[in-house]
């Protein structure tokens, strides 16, 4: 006779010596929500979180940017003449006038504070790059979702019209409707109707990428089985739309207008430093950019601050939509 492959063991059935005592030891295995898992996954990519960090960061810079310069420096517009050589208008001092009351210096020919009109044009890049991907995520959404349903000539209008749209010199158009515009519109005046025409172009045009995206997806999760059960049991349009197939189509929505921002913050700035952004004296890091191209070879710090900020936050919004990319996808291998 063979031995026995696993040992007796002399452990006791809880059945007979009171299982809450032996039930107690043991681990339990409890389900996860796609959330936990999604968290999860997110959590293991380092690179991602440094970058969601870093987006968080920005966001509260924005918010509290009136607090930020009342402690760190000084108001944006004000001028430092004092600060100023007399004869080339060019910082004094090293590193364009660095130091422990301008900390990243001040403007040539200005005197502005370099460090507050960051933290403020951190407004207005934000503003207008979430806002804008807000309209082109509403938009994309309603018009995919919609042509991926229902198909046939619908489908044939919506897809001609993203084709149109995606095809069209977005720049080009923004820049010749600045020029025309008036200073009051709608009860907006000065860099409030800029930044509200930059919105409505960026997030008009943005919309068919969303739109590609969302039809796609929609099409191939309009014949799934939970679909075609709602169908059965009397479900309408509406409800299959909004309530079976929108909810699954959160994930890859999310992922887009994370991956958007960044685009939309880059647009912005090469508008405002096309002179077809905010109005001055609204601080603008494309803005600024534009400025120092006058004197950039006098005082190099005053273009490596607007453009270094606009490089960490372009870089750290798409770190964190990779991330983001990776833990929503079912099929990652993480």
């Amino acid at each position: 006779m063979t031995a026995p492959l696993h040992e007796p063991t002399t452990e006791a059935d809880p059945q007979t010596t009171g299982g809450p005592a032996a039930d107690s030891g043991a681990k339990k295995v409890e389900g996860r929500s796609l959330k936990q898992i999604a968290w999860n996954r997110l959590k293991q990519d380092k690179v991602a979180l440094t970058g969601g960090i870093v987006v968080l960061v920005l966001i509260a810079v924005a918010i509290f940017a009136p607090l930020i310069v009342g402690l760190l420096g000084h108001p944006p517009n004000d001028f430092h003449q004092d600060k100023l050589d007399p004869l080339t208008n060019l910082p004094t001092g090293s590193l364009g006038g660095m130091s422990s009351d301008f900390l990243f210096g001040v403007e040539p020919n200005k005197g502005r504070d370099v460090f507050s009109r960051i933290v403020y044009g951190a407004r207005i890049s934000l503003l207008v790059a979430f806002l804008a991907a807000v309209v082109a995520v509403a938009l994309g959404t309603l018009f995919g979702i919609v042509a991926g349903y229902f198909g046939g000539w619908i489908d044939a209008v919506i897809s001609r019209v993203m084709d149109v749209l995606l095809s069209f010199p977005q720049l080009l158009f923004i820049i010749s409707l600045v020029s025309v515009l008036p200073d009051d519109l709608l009860g907006l005046t000065g860099s409030g109707v800029r930044i509200a025409v930059l919105v409505a172009v960026i997030g008009f045009f943005g919309w068919p990428y969303v739109g590609r995206i969302v039809r796609g997806q929609t099409l191939s999760l309009r014949e799934r089985e939970y679909v075609e059960a709602a169908r059965s049991l009397g479900g309408g349009r509406g409800h299959i739309l909004f309530r079976e197939l929108l909810p699954n189509l959160v994930a890859p929505i999310t992922v887009y207008a994370t991956l958007m921002i960044p685009t939309n913050i880059l647009t912005e700035a090469a508008l405002s430093f096309l002179g077809a952004g905010v109005r001055p004296p609204t601080a603008s890091w494309g803005g600024m950019l534009r400025d120092a191209l006058e004197t950039y070879e006098h005082d190099p710090m005053f273009m490596v601050f607007p453009g270094v900020t606009i490089f960490i936050t372009v870089l750290a919004f798409n770190l964190f939509g990779d991330g983001l990319r990776d833990a929503l996808d079912p099929k990652g291998t993480r």
